[in-house]
């Protein structure tokens, strides 16, 4: 049985800006309704990455949006990509399940304003434009297969909102599937928030696992994941000089992704995920690396028996938690901010906005 999960509620506020803030980002439209009264419309994003598919149905609010309906399905698109190049038919049968209920949703509610986008799984497989066609011949929905700088522009509208107003600038790091995004964002004095660096590595919970064998807890291979990914960093900060924005108090880092959101968990202590106490909590960074190096020295099973973990996402935990405490480690600060939202939420922002609706 696939694992379904409703995200995050079906009613409430979960993004609102009370600075009024605007940032970067751009986006396409899948349908294009009539303008009008668009307080009223709902709108959709759906976002296909390298592990999982997601979807949020939302409608304008005051200070943000609401969501009212939302989807989550691990599919593992990427499974095999990096052996064979190709998404395996295994991997696009999982996707195109996920996809169809997605597409049942949006029938039912009648949205028409909605982007559906597809990350580094598509970018990366030589077969990702047969498997395009096949889900909009199979769903009806034409899957946008974004850049690298569209994707880490979209996950900075959609958690920026949670940068503090203090800060001069702001390092956003998005743990994907496939790949991570950093991206290095000034805060201007207007409110305005403006990208003044940005790098996508091509390592990602999936694709780092099925470059090691993660099978066994071993320190030699943590430490081997570790050096891969501090490879690229060092890359970033020669381009970026993030450490001299660190070493100044200048700058707050935030980041977005299911292993930060699955630490900031264990840290509050929780039995069962609740985004209302996940989402914009801060996390000591000392915790944050605590937890992950224990984690990673578990062998799966014991990962799996954790809360918010399961079977499902314990043999990436590994993985997830050598990019993460190497970013930390890079870049030592007090503390982390963790955000549950990104892609989706910054696609919502750019279509509501589009049709002159001011969040």
């Amino acid at each position: 049985m696939p694992n379904d999960v409703a995200e995050r509620s079906a009613a409430g506020p979960v993004e609102s800006d009370q600075r009024g803030r605007t940032g970067p980002g751009t986006g396409g439209r899948n349908g294009v309704g009539p303008r009008g009264q668009a307080a009223e419309r709902l709108y959709a994003a759906l976002d296909l990455g390298t592990n999982n598919c997601r979807l949020l149905v939302a409608k304008p609010a005051r200070g943000g949006f609401h969501v009212v309906d939302a989807f989550s399905r691990i599919v593992r698109l990427g499974e095999g990509l990096a052996a064979t190049g190709l998404l395996s038919d295994a991997a696009q049968n999982r996707a195109i399940s996920a996809l169809k209920v997605c597409a049942d949703k949006l029938r039912r509610r009648n949205v028409i304003l909605m982007r559906h986008v597809a990350t580094e799984a598509c970018r990366r497989a030589s077969n990702a434009g047969q498997f395009v066609s096949r889900v909009y011949e199979e769903t009806g929905l034409a899957l946008d297969v974004i850049s690298t700088k569209e994707e880490a522009r979209l996950a900075v509208l959609g958690c920026q909102t949670l940068l503090p107003a203090d800060a001069d600038y702001g390092l956003v790091f998005d743990i994907g599937g496939g790949s991570t995004e950093l991206v290095l964002v000034r805060q201007e004095a207007n409110g305005s928030i403006d990208i003044a660096a940005w790098t996508s590595m091509p390592w990602g919970v999936v694709s780092l696992a099925e470059a090691f064998d993660t099978d066994q807890a071993s320190p030699g291979v943590y430490a081997l994941m570790k050096e891969r990914v501090g490879a690229y960093l060092s890359t970033f900060e020669m381009q970026a000089r993030v450490s001299e924005k660190v070493n100044s108090g200048r700058l707050s880092v935030l980041g977005t992704s299911g292993t930060v959101t699955t630490l900031a968990s264990l840290h509050l202590g929780l039995t069962t995920y609740d985004r209302r106490q996940v989402d914009g909590c801060w996390v000591p960074s000392g915790s944050m690396r605590t937890l992950a190096s224990d984690l990673a020295a578990m062998s799966m099973d014991q990962r799996a028996e954790l809360p918010c973990i399961g079977k499902e996402r314990a043999d990436l935990m590994m993985a997830g938690c050598a990019i993460l405490e190497t970013i930390l480690d890079f870049w030592p600060i007090d503390q982390l901010r963790v955000a549950d939202r990104g892609i989706r939420e910054g696609i919502l922002r750019v279509l509501m906005r589009r049709d002159g609706l001011r969040l």
